[in-house]
């Protein structure tokens, strides 16, 4: 059996996926987005082994809670231990419980045939994608990630390929990410794609500024202000603006 290296669990998760869910922050991640909360989760060998079935059982103790919801894979960027998530939600599949991915489709490379099989049974065996658009500006992303969207953009094609229910999550950072030119680009870019069910429009937070001192890391955005949620909701409205543009230029029925 693959073993996971995990960071840490979240019992009681409320946003992360439908109804109340058992969170798994997975260990390993190679995007270094500037605003990035867990810090702690980028270096690849660390963590705790921990065997599927485990966490299976730790899930079952509370199963009555889940109900409603399920478990959700986040990170660190979940993909990186692809093999790990494959027999975790075989068993999860096997046990009739919900599961979700919360990636940032960085891993998606369609050249690579062998993490393309893993990833078309991962698919078979996954009821939800949460995927984080860190920025539709390709040159911005590099910017702000340190890596290219190009797989990111084209992971959501696969998803749609695939009918696999997909929730859209977009952070708006003051000065980096609220620019409504990209914003409405972003509307556009996400309007064709039917199993898009939910869009989150997120507001930066600071809160992630204690543990990069904790960790003797200097935090990047540090001189960045938090935004409102109040103004996100105002930028969600220009995302939203771009899809009912898009969809009516392609005659989609809103």
């Amino acid at each position: 059996m693959t073993k996971g290296r995990i960071h840490s669990i979240e019992s009681f998760g409320t946003v992360d996926g439908p109804g109340l869910r058992f969170v798994v922050f997975t260990q390993g991640c190679p995007m270094r987005c500037a605003y990035c909360h867990n810090p702690d989760t980028w270096a690849m060998n660390a963590g705790e082994l921990m065997d599927p079935a485990d966490i299976i059982e730790q899930y079952e103790r509370n199963r009555s809670f889940y109900r409603n919801g399920g478990i959700t894979v986040t990170g660190g960027e979940p993909l990186v231990q692809i093999d790990f998530l494959i027999e975790l939600f075989t068993l999860a599949k096997a046990h009739d419980i919900h599961t979700c991915i919360d990636t940032s489709g960085i891993m998606y490379h369609p050249e690579n045939k062998t993490f393309m099989d893993k990833l078309d049974k991962l698919m078979t065996l996954t009821d939800l994608v949460m995927l984080d658009i860190k920025h539709i500006d390709p040159a911005k992303h590099l910017e702000l990630t340190k890596q290219p969207n190009s797989g990111i953009l084209a992971f959501v094609q696969y998803l749609s390929d695939k009918n696999i229910p997909m929730w859209i999550r977009h952070v708006v950072v003051p000065g980096i990410t609220d620019d409504e030119k990209y914003l409405y680009q972003l509307g556009q870019f996400i309007a064709p794609f039917k199993n898009l069910k939910v869009l989150d429009i997120l507001p930066y937070h600071t809160l992630g500024t204690v543990k990069y001192e904790k960790l003797g890391m200097e935090y990047p955005l540090k001189d960045v202000p938090a935004m409102d949620k109040a103004t996100a909701i105002e930028l969600k409205k220009i995302v939203i603006k771009g899809i009912k543009d898009k969809r009516t230029e392609l005659g989609i029925l809103q």
